[in-house]
């Protein structure tokens, strides 16, 4: 003869309320920090050309061309603040037009790819965006 076991929808929020109490409570780790990936004693700026811009979470990307004295072009990423951080600035999603100029100013990545974290950004008429995140250096 098969003993089955069954419990309560009641009884079974109370064992896992239980549970719940029982575990101590953990810190929530941050998917990253500006130090892990990104050199403050790196300080990049640079003239390039927008190619693309990602508003994502949990970081948005600006995607530019630079050329050198030489008239090579170097293929950049630059991670930004939040797509809410942003907006909460002020920031317009028309602000970066692919084929617009700009000045970009950051810190390179530890790794040595043509990946930087963008501080600020200069637009053709001079105005100045600023798009690090509040616990990076030189906000």
């Amino acid at each position: 003869m098969k003993r089955t076991f069954t419990i309560s929808r009641r009884a079974a929020g109370a064992i896992f309320l239980a549970a719940c109490w029982a575990i101590p409570p953990q810190p929530v780790a941050a998917h990253h920090s500006f130090a892990a990936e990104y050199d403050g004693a790196k300080p990049i700026k640079i003239i390039a050309t927008i190619t693309k811009f990602d508003m994502i979470n949990p970081h948005s990307w600006l995607y530019a061309d630079s050329k050198d004295a030489d008239g090579k072009v170097t293929s950049w990423q630059f991670e930004t603040a939040a797509p809410n951080i942003l907006f909460r600035r002020g920031f317009k999603r028309d602000y970066f037009k692919v084929g617009t100029v700009i000045t970009i100013e950051g810190f390179l990545a530890k790794d040595g790819t043509k990946t930087g974290n963008a501080q600020k950004v200069t637009l053709p008429d001079g105005k100045l965006l600023i798009l690090g995140t509040e616990t990076n250096p030189d906000n």
